[in-house]
């Protein structure tokens, strides 16, 4: 495949599937998707998407497209936000799946928070990625933010080179899902936290 034309736009509802699909594929562990979402995960994740006031809101996504066609997509808020998004995001597992998982907090108020990225397989290595994380902290820092935060988990040494190559550091370690995960920060600024 030729180097595919990369266009980045902020999501629309119609995109849900694809918000939901990047979900998927950064949780990434089939038993985590399954315990948090139950067996039809990605159709409640769409439904997370569609909603208006979950973690995984449309709203909150921008979309890559490579000629085209969705290749990924990148979904975040304000961290100061996180119980009142959880919130929307219990009442639909809640309804779909009949519970709700006990996680820890991934981020916390002073935090622009990535909550998920990801790029469909046959797109990567394209810099699709990259310009997700890149559009996503240009929006944080334009609307106010001073960082973006995420977490990854230790082993997913590829994910962690690209955030560091965007301008993240690692400022500490949580524990989320049972998983050991970097917590990294990208300021916008540009010096270290």
């Amino acid at each position: 495949m030729n180097r595919p034309k990369i266009t980045l736009r902020a999501a629309r509802e119609e995109d849900a599937s694809t918000i939901a699909m990047a979900v998927a594929l950064a949780i990434g562990v089939e038993e985590t998707l399954h315990d948090y979402c139950g067996e039809d995960y990605l159709d409640v994740l769409t439904k997370l998407a569609l909603a208006e006031n979950t973690q995984y809101s449309w709203r909150y996504a921008i979309v890559a497209e490579c000629d085209g066609v969705a290749a990924g997509a990148v979904v975040g808020y304000d961290g100061a936000r996180l119980q009142e998004l959880r919130e929307g995001t219990f009442a639909i597992l809640r309804r779909e799946v009949g519970r709700i998982p006990n996680i820890d907090d991934e981020t916390e108020a002073g935090e622009y928070y990535l909550d998920s990225v990801a790029v469909v397989p046959e797109f990567r290595g394209y810099g699709v990625g990259a310009a997700l994380v890149n559009a996503f902290c240009e929006r944080a820092f334009a609307e106010g933010a001073e960082c973006v935060g995420l977490i990854v988990e230790e082993e997913n040494v590829d994910a962690e080179k690209l955030y560091l190559s965007q301008g993240f550091t690692q400022v500490g370690e949580r524990l989320f899902f049972g998983h050991q995960m970097h917590h990294l920060q990208k300021s916008s600024r540009g010096e270290r936290r």
